[in-house]
């Protein structure tokens, strides 16, 4: 039996999750709702603030009752919610360092209570990669940290807290992001470990997170050769069905990372990558941050004459439409959504975030030595994942520009990415050379140089940066 191509359209929408441009809900996004548009993510350029963001959900609400809504909410570096000023979580590496795993726990559970009350259901988090690269230039701070039974303990702690306020959690990057020093939003990255290594290291935590029963888990757009040396794993039979559907077990929603990165689409184009992630496995395709009309509706078509011609199998689309409209009814938003009690208030006791710190013997000399402390921060490109979200020190009022730092000041000098030729070991030093005593703050993964590590640059890091430093608010 044939199905129309009408039929194969709400089949194909019913897998798609595009963003959209904007601070108010497009047309379109209504009109494929009714159409049968399976979910809606928002990006920080959708966000201006908290009321803006809640009449956003509320017009989604009241057009698309059923719709699942996600986001990246990771707390620290990556959040969407607090785009415009700033995390008011720690973020996992700093958890990780801390090692409380109640304390992940209640991270999780706090930002899951925030998502809930704006009528979100869907939290593309927890990162579960095993940052094992230094260098790594897109996972870092969003990792728990480098050893797998340490991140597995925290991955699972996560999801237990998002999902226990009735929210969706995503496990990313399958089968792990963390050994690479390739952005994939920039290129294609790869992964050459021997099959024991990444069953022992990248699998534990997703494994970890599958325990916990995790809804989704979302793809990676990198060859790990041990399994595909081909393929990335959004494209892969091999990883999606062969190692996460059969050897792990998992039976929940199988996410694609937004196919407008560069790892996905840079060779095909964002329609075909579309047709590949469901031929290879994945349940719901997350399009992209700014996903056009015209955009959105080329990936519609590509998918229905794939599925039209044989190329992509009915069956395989059903599937992947059930998973996803299950996924919707057991997350259901609540009734009560968008009550004013529900949003989460600053909660972290900012001196117990200092144990999580790195620092050196000089900080500590610094910190009994005599001046006026003021903390310097220097301009530090983020990576893709991250944005222009504000950060470190001056997004709470802590900082000093450089050409106003008084005489005889004692001068703490932040950044975040410190490879060798960032440009803050040039401010540090130049402030040396004036005569100020200088620490250099990394508010990132360590690369090495610095003084102190913060291992995050959220804003309730920055206080407790602050006021470990004796630096008073603004």
């Amino acid at each position: 039996m044939t199905t129309s191509r009408e039929a194969l359209r709400r089949l194909a929408v019913g897998t798609l999750m595009p963003g959209f441009v904007g601070t108010t809900v497009p047309a379109w996004v209504e009109r494929e709702y009714a159409a049968g548009l399976a979910s809606v993510c928002l990006y920080g350029a959708n966000v201006v603030g908290p009321d803006q963001l809640a009449q956003l959900c509320a017009s989604l609400r009241s057009v698309a009752p059923d719709l699942l809504v996600a986001v990246d909410e990771e707390g620290g570096d990556v959040t969407r919610l607090h785009y415009p000023t700033g995390s008011t979580q720690p973020g996992n590496a700093l958890l990780g360092r801390l090692d409380d795993t109640a304390l992940t726990r209640d991270s999780a559970s706090a930002i899951g209570r925030e998502l809930a009350a704006y009528g979100i259901n869907l939290d593309l988090a927890p990162v579960v990669d095993v940052n094992s690269a230094d260098e790594n230039p897109v996972i870092g701070v969003r990792s728990f940290g480098a050893d797998a039974s340490h991140v597995a303990r925290h991955s699972a702690a996560y999801v237990t807290g998002v999902q226990s306020v009735g929210v969706a959690a995503c496990a990313k990057h399958f089968p792990g992001h963390g050994d690479t020093v390739t952005d994939s939003h920039h290129a294609l990255p790869r992964v050459h470990v021997e099959a024991h290594v990444l069953d022992a290291r990248e699998l534990e935590p997703f494994r970890a997170a599958i325990e916990a029963d995790v809804a989704c888990i979302m793809t990676s757009h990198v060859v790990v050769s041990a399994i595909d040396a081909e393929r990335p794993a959004t494209f892969s039979a091999a990883v999606l069905g062969d190692v996460l559907r059969g050897r792990l077990g998992f039976d929940g929603v199988i996410v694609s990372d937004a196919l407008d990165m560069a790892g996905a689409s840079a060779e095909t184009g964002i329609p075909e990558a579309a047709v590949r992630a469901l031929v290879a496995g994945c349940d719901l395709l997350c399009v992209g941050s700014e996903t056009t009309e015209e955009c959105y509706l080329a990936v519609v078509e590509s998918v229905v004459d794939a599925a039209a011609s044989g190329r992509l199998p009915v069956a395989r689309l059903e599937d992947a439409v059930a998973r996803v409209a299950l996924l919707s009814k057991h997350f259901g938003v609540e009734a009560a959504f968008g009550s004013e009690g529900k949003r989460e208030a600053r909660g972290w006791l900012n001196g117990a975030l200092v144990e999580g710190f790195e620092v050196g013997d000089a900080v500590r000399a610094w910190l009994d030595a005599p001046g006026q402390p003021v903390i310097v921060q220097v301009a530090s490109d983020p990576n893709l994942a991250v944005g222009r979200v504000a950060w470190g020190p001056r997004a709470v009022g802590l900082t000093t520009e450089e050409a106003d730092v008084p005489a005889g000041a004692k001068v703490a000098v932040a950044g975040r990415g410190l490879s060798a030729g960032h440009p803050l070991w040039v401010v540090a030093d130049r402030l040396r050379a004036q005569g100020h005593p200088t620490i250099v703050v990394d508010c990132g993964w360590p690369r090495g140089g610095a003084d102190l590590v913060t291992f995050g640059g959220s804003v309730v890091v920055a206080e407790a940066l602050g006021r470990y430093l004796g630096v008073p608010a603004g």
